[in-house]
């Protein structure tokens, strides 16, 4: 669809004159570096695309989108829907709610870090370590002590004295175990109720001898009618949030 739409819209506003003399002209060049601070702007320059291209793995790596997106897919699998709701919405929500639960952190590094560093006080060397302070405390407050020493006994470190001594190479793998297995323990939760109305209805079909009949075709409507009495969708999202409080 997209593809479809931006030219359309392209055209649409060059047909427009007033509108094509407000539009900024874009353009970009090389040319020789007369001194260090053009170097130093052209390597800030490929630091700031080289992080908006890892940004994607940034935001799945060292956030709660794990957690969030995996127990929905649970949900929609134990609610046994084939495309409702679909893929989108479920990215889209997770998103969202990623934005929400991570807005206290956001903040601080926008206020520690990504302020201070637009406005020249800080250089992008203590902007960086600034800004992963919120991050890692983040992290370390969900992470598990268990999957922390086993990061920390694989890279074959020295056994760190404190929190501080701990690198983000082994904080960010042992956060990433963690939010798995921290979302797979809800999904299991999430799939007891709906496979006990997968076991009743099959076993009711059986001894009624209708073995030929599909038993999701009879508990599928029974989930649903369960999930919305329930407003299991209020319970998931409440329970989400307050895990990572």
């Amino acid at each position: 669809m997209l593809p479809y739409v931006l030219p359309v819209l392209i055209i649409f506003f060059a047909s427009l004159p007033a509108v094509s003399q407000v539009l900024p002209k874009i353009s970009m060049g090389f040319d020789k570096a007369t001194g260090p601070k053009d170097v130093a702007v052209t390597l800030e320059l490929v630091a700031m695309l080289t992080i908006l291209s890892l940004a994607p793995s940034i935001l799945i790596m060292m956030t709660c989108f794990t957690r969030v997106v995996v127990v929905l897919t649970f949900l929609k699998q134990a609610l046994g829907t084939q495309n409702a709701p679909p893929n989108q919405m479920l990215m889209g929500l997770s998103l969202f709610l990623t934005f929400f639960i991570m807005g206290p952190t956001f903040n601080k590094v926008n206020d520690e870090a990504l302020q201070p560093y637009l406005a020249e006080k800080i250089d992008y060397k203590f902007a960086i370590e600034k800004g992963m302070a919120p991050m890692r405390e983040f992290m370390l407050k969900q992470v598990n002590e268990k999957d922390l020493a086993l990061m920390v006994r694989i890279s074959r470190s020295p056994t760190p004295k404190n929190v501080e001594e701990l690198s983000n190479i082994t904080i960010i793998p042992a956060f990433c175990i963690s939010e798995l297995r921290s979302s797979f323990i809800i999904g299991f939760l999430i799939y007891i109720p709906f496979l006990v109305i997968d076991m009743v209805v099959s076993s009711v079909l059986m001894s009624m001898g209708m073995m030929m009949l599909p038993p999701v075709m009879i508990s599928t409507p029974f989930k649903l009618i369960l999930f919305v009495l329930v407003d299991g969708w209020n319970l998931v999202i409440q329970q989400l949030v307050l895990s990572f409080r």
